[in-house]
C-alpha cells in the first residue's frame, strides 16, 4: 500500500496550526517547499492562493547532483509540508527527507504511481527511473495524490485543491494531445531520441520514440571509452540526423559522439538543447511544466524531421 511519511505527532501539531482558531485564525497560508521547479510549477496549480510554494532547485539545476546549502536546510525547516519526486531523484537529499518526515508531512509523488507503470533501470540493482513527469498521464496519478493528500492536511481547502487539480488535468491533456500529433508527423524511421542522458523513457514510451541516453537515468553515472564507441556506431547504423543536449547537463559527452562519427565520416547535428530535469528561466520558453513539454517537442520534431 502507498504510504504517505509523517508521523502521527506531526500530523497532529499541523492539525492544530489549521484548525485551532478557525480558518479565519490561521497565521497565515501554509507554506509547501518542493524539491524542484517542475513540483513547484505544478502545485501552483493546485493550491492556487491558499499556500505559498517555494522551490529548493531552481532553473536548468540537476537534481541528481545537487546538494542543499544552508538556505536551503532554512527553507526546509520553516516548511509546513514539503513535497519530493521520489524515486532517487533527490540522491543526495534523501537521508535529509527522511529526517524532515519525523517532525512534518513530507509527500511524495511517485507514491501515487502504480508500481507497474514504473521503468526500471540497468544503472544499479533495483534502480527506477525517476523522470515521471514525462509520462503526462503517470505524473498527473502522482500529483492526483498529492492534491488528495493536501486536503487531508487542509481539510477546508479540499474541494479547492481538487477542483484546481482538474482543471489543470485538462490543460495537460490538451497539450498531451497536441504533442501526440506533432511527434507522430516524424516519420516512423527517424523516431529515435539520443540524448544527454537517459532522461526521456518515459517520454519515448508515451510519445512512441525510440530513446538512448549516452549516460544512464543519473547523471552520476560514468560515460567510458567504450560506451562512447557503441553510441557512435549506432548514431551511424540508424543514420540519427540529430543528438540532443539538456539545460541540466554537460554537453561534452555527445560533443565525444559528433566527433566519433565524424571520423566514420557520417555528420550528426547537436539539437536542442532539451529541458530534461529542470525548468529553463521564469520568461523562457520552458520556464514551467507545460511550456517545458511544448518547447521539447518542438526542438525534437525540428531535430528529427
Amino acid at each position: 500500500m502507498k504510504k504517505v511519511i509523517y508521523l502521527f505527532l506531526g500530523l497532529s501539531l499541523f492539525s492544530c496550526r489549521l484548525d485551532e482558531e478557525g480558518a479565519s485564525e490561521k497565521r497565515g497560508p501554509l507554506h509547501i517547499v518542493a524539491t524542484t521547479g517542475i513540483i513547484e510549477d505544478c502545485l501552483n496549480h493546485i493550491v492556487g492562493d491558499s499556500a505559498e510554494v517555494s522551490a529548493i532547485m531552481g532553473p536548468g539545476t540537476d537534481p541528481h547532483t545537487y546538494k542543499p546549502t544552508p538556505a536551503d536546510i532554512e527553507l526546509l525547516d520553516e516548511a509546513d509540508i514539503i513535497v519530493a519526486n521520489g524515486l532517487h531523484l533527490e540522491g543526495k537529499m534523501a537521508e535529509m527527507l527522511d529526517q524532515y518526515a519525523e517532525e512534518k508531512p513530507v509527500l511524495i509523488i511517485a507514491d501515487g504511481i502504480d508500481e507497474k507503470e514504473i521503468i526500471k533501470s540497468a544503472d544499479f540493482a533495483d534502480a527506477k527511473d525517476p523522470h515521471i513527469w514525462f509520462d503526462t498521464k503517470i505524473w498527473m496519478d502522482g500529483l492526483w495524490h498529492i492534491a488528495r493528500e493536501l486536503g487531508k492536511l487542509d481539510t477546508s481547502s479540499k474541494d479547492y485543491y481538487m477542483d484546481n487539480f482538474e482543471a489543470y488535468q485538462k490543460e495537460v491533456d490538451e497539450v498531451d494531445q497536441w504533442a501526440k500529433a506533432h511527434l507522430d508527423s516524424i516519420d516512423h524511421s527517424g523516431k529515435v531520441l539520443v540524448t544527454s542522458h537517459d532522461a526521456f523513457s518515459y517520454f519515448g514510451r508515451r510519445y512512441n520514440l525510440e530513446v538512448k541516453g549516452i549516460q544512464g537515468i543519473s547523471t552520476l553515472s560514468e560515460v567510458g571509452l567504450k560506451e562512447i564507441a557503441d553510441m557512435v556506431d549506432f548514431v551511424v547504423e540508424k543514420k540519427i540526423k540529430s543528438i540532443f543536449i539538456e539545460t541540466s547537463t554537460s554537453d561534452k559527452t555527445a560533443r565525444s559522439i559528433i566527433d566519433g562519427c565524424k571520423a566514420k565520416k557520417y555528420s550528426v547535428e547537436l539539437a536542442g538543447p532539451l529541458y530534461s530535469d529542470a525548468l529553463g528561466e521564469p520568461d523562457s520558453d520552458g520556464g514551467n511544466y507545460l511550456g517545458m513539454l511544448k518547447a521539447n517537442v518542438m526542438a525534437i520534431v525540428e531535430g528529427l524531421k
